[in-house]
């Protein structure tokens, strides 16, 4: 397989495999008139597996979702085929809108108007918990 360099954009690398999609998806990346090439299941050394995104475009990317999702994720900044800077995301304290609470006793199921906020409450093991309910992200998705 062949995906062609990139003269001046982005790559987003070290993406724990199959998680290539969600930060697509998440990054509203569709919405881009420019090339984006996502590569999934591609081998690494250091990883085994790993997905890679290259977006043939310079844009402000949310390092916060990034981060949420990955916080081992690299990001390249290419210029005139070069790599001049590349830096690692790290765990956010907080996300915003990112996930949503479906505690149906939380404040956001009745103000729509309010932001999904989580906060970041064990960097150990990366739970998330409701700003306003404190219901953990995994409990969330357990039920």
């Amino acid at each position: 397989m062949n995906i062609d360099s990139i003269k001046n954009g982005i790559v987003i690398d070290h993406i724990q495999a199959k998680k290539g999609m969600e930060i697509y998806e998440l990054l509203e990346l569709e919405k881009l008139d420019c090339s984006v090439a996502i590569i999934t299941n591609a081998k690494s050394q250091k990883m085994g597996r790993k997905d890679i995104i290259k977006i043939n475009r310079n844009i402000d990317l949310d390092l916060d979702i990034l981060g949420y999702i990955d916080p081992n994720i690299t990001i390249n900044i290419i210029k005139d085929d070069v790599r001049v800077e590349k830096y690692h995301v790290q765990l956010p304290e907080k996300i915003v809108n990112v996930v949503k609470c479906k505690n149906p006793r939380c404040i956001t199921s009745i103000e729509q108007e309010l932001d999904q906020v989580f906060v970041l409450t064990d960097k150990e093991k990366k739970v998330y918990r409701c700003k306003y309910c404190e219901t953990s992200k995994e409990e969330i998705e357990n039920n």
